[in-house]
């Protein structure tokens, strides 16, 4: 549960995650419960959810956004193509946005940044455009700053991200085969020059090999840097984060 002033924020498994305002709303990023092998039971249903925000359509990111959606009735932000498919399978509420755009939620700023990743998705069988894959900077109203990635390759534009919206935090994938592996986001945390990390992303499936430890390793160069390794359904409150 959130206390009463920052937010908590809660690694489901995977690239999943919930956010707990201090006004008792709930954000949860990237939607894939059900099947998730990383998720604890005690979270495949979530009864509210008041914003959900998609980095891009595959499956291990947008498995359960219908039928969360069609339950809770949140707010939901995504690209504009992948939210026109969600327009058609009958999502309310959604608000289609692009890179660069910036929303204001409930006085949070959230603006969605470049990843490099694909993003196709299929609708039985037939193969979808999901637009393009994408990352978040929500900016809360006391000023704290979540960097949240979404699957990507390292990219020259990190670097901007961290320049311009200075965030207090990053959640980066490191699993590797499908995105970053420890190596890369080592430098990614260079490149962003933020100084707390939690990992995601990783350990899902045996292909994806990336590790905290490894992370640890590859990124011992940087002075005060906290890999923040929290387990499947474990949360960190912002205070803990200072």
């Amino acid at each position: 549960m959130a206390t009463n002033q920052g937010i908590t924020i809660t690694w489901l498994g995977h690239a999943t995650t919930k956010i707990e305002i201090s006004d008792g709303k709930t954000i949860l990023i990237d939607p894939w419960l059900e099947t998730n092998p990383s998720v604890p039971d005690e979270h495949k249903q979530q009864d509210r959810v008041d914003l959900m925000l998609i980095t891009h359509a595959h499956d291990d990111h947008m498995g359960d956004a219908i039928s969360v959606a069609q339950k809770t009735k949140p707010d939901v932000i995504a690209i504009f193509d992948l939210t026109q498919y969600l327009d058609h399978k009958g999502v309310e509420k959604t608000n289609g946005i692009n890179k660069g755009g910036t929303v204001d939620w409930n006085g949070i700023s959230i603006t969605m940044t470049d990843a490099v990743h694909s993003a196709g998705l299929m609708d039985g069988d037939m193969p979808v455009q999901g637009g393009t894959a994408a990352g978040f900077v929500l900016r809360f109203p006391d000023g704290f700053t979540l960097y949240f990635s979404g699957d990507t390759d390292l990219f020259e534009s990190m670097r901007t991200i961290g320049r311009f919206y200075k965030p207090d935090l990053a959640m980066l994938p490191i699993g590797d085969h499908f995105t970053m592996g420890p190596k890369q986001a080592a430098e990614a945390i260079r490149m962003l020059g933020v100084k707390r990390v939690i990992p995601i992303h990783y350990a899902t499936f045996p292909l994806l090999t990336g590790t905290p430890e490894a992370l640890e390793r590859e990124a011992a160069d940087i002075s005060g840097l906290r890999v923040i390794a929290l387990k499947p359904g474990q949360s960190i409150h912002q205070s803990a984060l200072a």
